[in-house]
């Protein structure tokens, strides 16, 4: 599970790097906000989230990391698409992008539920 994570990690990673280049080519930013979150939620969540499995395979078996894993990639990149239709001037999609940060906050609970029950120290 952490190896998979990882893997998407550096998918998001590199669409907000164009992402990134073409607002610095253009002097446009007006999708800077789309770019943040693609770079923290996108890579960096989920490369953190990867090493963790990675060290607690435990909690990387578990139906919770599934969840997060498929709620965090199927929420992300329709809560992006979401952000940059209203962030280009459509008030209309703001509802949209609140019911997609409550989606992606739910793939966040499972993360964190699933540290504090299964991540352990060994020993």
């Amino acid at each position: 599970m952490g190896l998979r994570f990882l893997r998407i990690a550096v998918v998001y990673l590199m669409v907000g790097a164009a992402l990134g280049l073409y607002m610095g080519m253009t002097q446009k930013f007006t999708l800077a906000p789309v770019h943040a979150h693609l770079l923290l939620l996108g890579w960096a969540s989920l490369a953190l989230a990867g090493i963790v499995y990675h060290l607690y395979p435990a909690a990387g078996a578990t139906r919770l990391a599934k969840a997060h894993f498929w709620i965090h990639n199927l929420v992300l990149p329709l809560f992006m698409i979401a952000l940059a239709v209203f962030l280009s001037g459509n008030p209309g999609a703001g509802p949209v992008v609140g019911l997609l940060a409550i989606a992606m906050l739910a793939g966040l609970v499972c993360l964190a539920v699933n540290v504090l029950v299964n991540a352990r120290a060994a020993g």
